[in-house]
């Protein structure tokens, strides 16, 4: 054998023994998962990537619903349970916010509920409060769910930030179309030309600018504690705007909205917006 093929062999030799320990290395973590948190008609858990150079952290609360099983909104109504999130702050984590797609409007009258009929993910607005390298979730979840009745879901999801893991594509994918799913900030064709309360009868009127051709839309409101909201009566369409009156009920001893903000949702055909009401 001369020894030109001798190194050739060698050669294969290396290189069938590196691909060997390429495939038997063991993988760098990937953007991390809590474990499923199940339940009666559904399961819980947080995904979450790593924190950004500005220190907030890409993470969402994934509800996984069975079929004819619902999950319900930041403000329900006067039935259900709204999701609840507390962080321990042990972990370096900051919750600032959870936020929401646009929700469906479910039964009628006083079992009226705002919520979602299938699988829905809300992103949640981390932001990194802590020097230390690794960071952890550890996260107390409260919701409820309902087929028929509604079922209190409460558990704990635990997830570790390793400093230097890589972020998982599908899990980055999960997360991202969870963020797109979100409503979209007024613009000129879909947005309130103009909201006035009047106190004295205890409404809400606002001009509502709809895209062309959305037909009906679908309002919800969500207000500070003391605050709620009767059934939206939508008027006839004049030119692009639609007049819509909502009820407000107040309780306790502070009976007013001023100066309290208010978080509006409005559904039109295929697209949702979100803006905040403040009134003087």
């Amino acid at each position: 054998m001369t020894r030109r093929r001798t190194r050739k062999k060698m050669a294969q030799h290396l290189a069938k023994a590196s691909l060997l320990v390429a495939i038997f290395l063991p993988v760098q973590a990937q953007a991390a998962a809590s474990a499923w948190v199940t339940s009666p008609g559904g399961a819980i858990r947080i995904v979450a990537s790593q924190p950004r150079p500005d220190g907030s952290i890409p993470a969402i609360l994934e509800i996984k619903l069975e079929p004819g099983w619902k999950t319900y909104w930041r403000d329900p109504g006067a039935s259900g349970i709204p999701p609840q999130v507390t962080l321990d702050p042990a972990g370096g984590i900051a919750l600032e916010a959870i936020r929401f797609p646009a929700p469906k409007t479910f039964g009628e009258g006083p079992g009226r509920y705002a919520g979602y009929d299938s699988s829905v993910a809300f992103p949640l607005v981390l932001k990194r409060v802590s020097d230390e390298k690794d960071l952890a979730v550890r996260a107390s979840v409260f919701l409820g769910v309902c087929e028929d009745i509604c079922i209190p879901v409460q558990g704990t999801l635990d997830l570790a930030l390793k400093s230097g893991d890589f972020d998982n594509p599908l899990d980055s994918a999960r997360i991202e179309k969870a963020v797109a799913a979100l409503p979209e900030p007024p613009s000129g064709d879909f947005r309130i030309a103009k909201a006035v309360f009047d106190a004295a009868a205890g409404t809400i009127h606002l001009d509502l600018r709809l895209p062309q051709g959305a037909g009906k839309p679908e309002i919800f409101l969500a207000g500070p504690a003391g605050v709620s909201f009767g059934p939206s009566v939508v008027g006839d369409l004049t030119g692009a705007d639609r007049r819509v009156d909502i009820p407000v009920k107040l309780a306790g001893k502070d009976r007013t909205i001023a100066g309290k903000p208010i978080a509006l949702t409005v559904r039109a055909g295929d697209r949702s917006m979100e803006t905040t009401l403040a009134f003087d």
